[in-house]
């Protein structure tokens, strides 16, 4: 699988598994909805700026997504390592509010608990049928 094809798979898939570094150092997960925007070696997601991940983040850039999809048979996951920027600049929110985003953040795209995670891909590790792939961003 190469670079354009790990990007085709990931934008069909409806949620994403986000990692950041807690402030003693764990890894924490957490399931967010699929990205707003791929853009080259970007993947733009939607979140409250109130959010541990948002302080988590800003002290700790490094991060991890991944994407599976899972098969009758077939089971395929991708990790992606990269780096993750907490956005809360208006031109930025405003490129990836979507006017149903009000039911989240009442005050439209201008709501301080309205932010954007701007995660730039470094490397991914592809795995289907046992076997694994890194690609290179």
């Amino acid at each position: 699988m190469n670079k354009h094809e790990i990007l085709q798979f990931i934008s069909k898939r409806k949620t994403a598994f986000i990692g950041s570094v807690n402030e003693q150092g764990f890894p924490v997960i957490r399931a967010m909805l699929a990205p707003r925007k791929i853009e080259g070696n970007t993947i733009y997601f939607t979140t409250n700026t109130s959010s541990k991940k948002i302080k988590q983040f800003t002290e700790n850039n490094k991060a991890s997504v991944y994407f599976y999809r899972r098969g009758l048979i077939k089971y395929q996951g991708v990790c992606i390592l990269g780096e993750m920027e907490v956005c809360t600049d208006q031109p930025t929110k405003d490129m990836i509010w979507r006017k149903g985003d009000t039911m989240y953040y009442k005050l439209g795209p201008t709501d301080p608990d309205y932010c954007v995670l701007k995660f730039s891909c470094k490397t991914a590790q592809y795995y289907c049928d046992l076997k694994h792939e890194t690609i290179d961003f």
